[in-house]
């Protein structure tokens, strides 16, 4: 049977300076690792062998039907202006309509060269395969609006970065790869018709209903500042908010030198390309407001006079950090059993936060103490904790069910920066083992009883910091 991907290419139809065409580059010995099918189905792919599979989703075999190619987008990087990046490692190969009726891209990442590759090979090797694979379906698991992981498959050749390393495809899923820096290099070229399209092509493919191009950039707000409150109340670390990583749909994209937080500290870094503490997990909710300005500033040159759309484009950023202070104080309200926090509660919470990173408490491990038991082993000091938790039960007597809230919103298990090192290293020497249980757990993290995965690294098992893995 022909492996038959129900293909409905709507960016291919764009004009050609939107994009490259061309296909993945072969790879040597294609092996399936990984293939998530509960997300195959959601897409309307059919079943399939193995062997099959991994040609495919390695881009040894384009599909009938796909339209494979490179998107064209500019970006800010680190706050510096890259007037042309692209899919350097990337290919989509088209668009499916799931059984839910959304549209979604089906993309390879690590297929080889294209013209915007910048003197790269193109390739990936098998860690940042496997960390994207599993963060991002753990994200999805949390609830998080973000890409998803369908395939990873080993190449069969080498990749050098440091040393010679595994190959690996992953095949990512998305609602798009439409990003800020997709409209920056269109508005930064002064091509007021190739942004006029892509404009009318993000309202028709993510708001229908926006009302031009600054319903779009109000919409794009709403979505980012929601996405960036629920990031910080699961202690999640972007690392590489640039403008390019930055998407349309709000949903989260690139897991690089991602991490979550074990002992809490606002200004935690995990990425070793982040010298300065830019994308520190406090900065989060600051740099979204400047990407969202840097996409509203690409917007508005489409107009005939682009200061009649500045002050109302000026409007819609303004309000962006009242969106997400009021998106994080629902979110972490939840994390203490409140269903309606008022502005009152901000001071409950941060003063939590606070005895939190004062006594190294583990984030994730102290809200689902919190939330199932007393989080007071939690504390070196537990005294301090006494006085805020007295304060706390004040609070919630009004509550009608504040543990259920509470358990809904605080995981038992996130993918730990250790765990996902020493999965890794299992599967560089052929062990998934690690891998499968990882995931395992990781589908369920509200309910797992996996107590060692729960446990936050010992001094010796803490990693510093995370990599991009370009």
């Amino acid at each position: 049977m022909t492996f038959t991907i129900p293909f409905e290419n709507s960016y291919a139809a764009l004009p050609p300076s939107f994009y490259t065409k061309l296909a993945p580059t072969p790879v040597k010995a294609p092996q399936l690792v990984a293939y998530n099918a509960p997300l195959a189905n959601l897409l309307r792919l059919p079943d399939a062998p193995e062997t099959e599979l991994a040609a495919i989703f390695s881009g040894q075999t384009v599909p009938e039907g796909a339209s494979p190619l490179a998107q064209l987008y500019a970006g800010h990087q680190f706050g510096s202006f890259n007037p042309q990046l692209g899919d350097g490692r990337a290919i989509l190969l088209g668009e499916t309509l799931g059984t839910d009726g959304v549209r979604r891209d089906i993309q390879l990442k690590g297929s080889g060269p294209t013209p915007y590759s910048r003197m790269g090979d193109g390739r990936a090797w098998l860690g940042p395969v496997l960390r994207e694979y599993v963060v991002s379906e753990a994200m999805h698991a949390l609830g998080m609006p973000t890409t998803r992981a369908l395939a990873a498959v080993l190449t069969g050749e080498e990749v050098y970065r440091e040393t010679a390393l595994p190959g690996a495809v992953l095949t990512r899923v998305a609602q798009s790869h439409l990003r800020v820096g997709t409209f920056q290099v269109f508005a930064h070229r002064g091509q007021k018709t190739e942004l006029k399209q892509l404009t009318d092509y993000a309202i028709a493919r993510h708001d229908p209903q926006a009302d031009g191009p600054l319903g779009l950039l109000r919409s794009v707000c709403a979505r980012q500042a929601d996405l960036i409150a629920r990031w910080m109340s699961f202690g999640f670390i972007h690392g590489v908010m640039n403008t390019d990583n930055c998407t349309v749909s709000g949903e989260t994209i690139d897991y690089g030198p991602c991490a979550f937080i074990d002992d809490y500290h606002a200004d935690t870094v995990f990425s070793s390309i982040d010298q300065m503490g830019r994308y520190a997990y406090s900065n989060q909710p600051r740099i979204i407001v400047w990407n969202m300005a840097q996409f509203a500033t690409a917007l508005i040159q489409q107009f005939d006079d682009p200061s009649e759309a500045l002050p109302e484009a000026t409007q819609i950023v303004h309000a962006m950090p009242a969106r997400i202070e009021a998106a994080w104080l629902q979110h972490f309200g939840a994390k203490l059993g409140l269903s309606a926090p008022t502005a009152a509660d901000t001071m409950l919470i941060e003063d939590l936060l606070k005895l939190m990173q004062d006594q190294s408490a583990d984030f994730t491990n102290t809200f689902d103490a919190l939330a199932r038991s007393d989080a007071r082993d939690q504390f070196l000091d537990r005294t301090a904790f006494d006085h805020w938790i007295t304060r706390w039960h004040q609070r919630i007597d009004s509550e009608d069910t504040p543990q259920a809230t509470m358990q809904a919103a605080s995981p038992r298990i996130i993918p730990r920066n250790h765990r996902i090192e020493e999965m890794i290293a299992a599967a560089v020497s052929g062990d998934y083992a690690p891998f499968t249980r990882l995931m395992q757990a990781l589908a369920d993290p509200f309910h797992t009883d996996d107590t060692d995965l729960m446990r936050p690294p010992t001094k010796a098992q803490r990693v510093p910091a995370t990599f991009c893995g370009t």
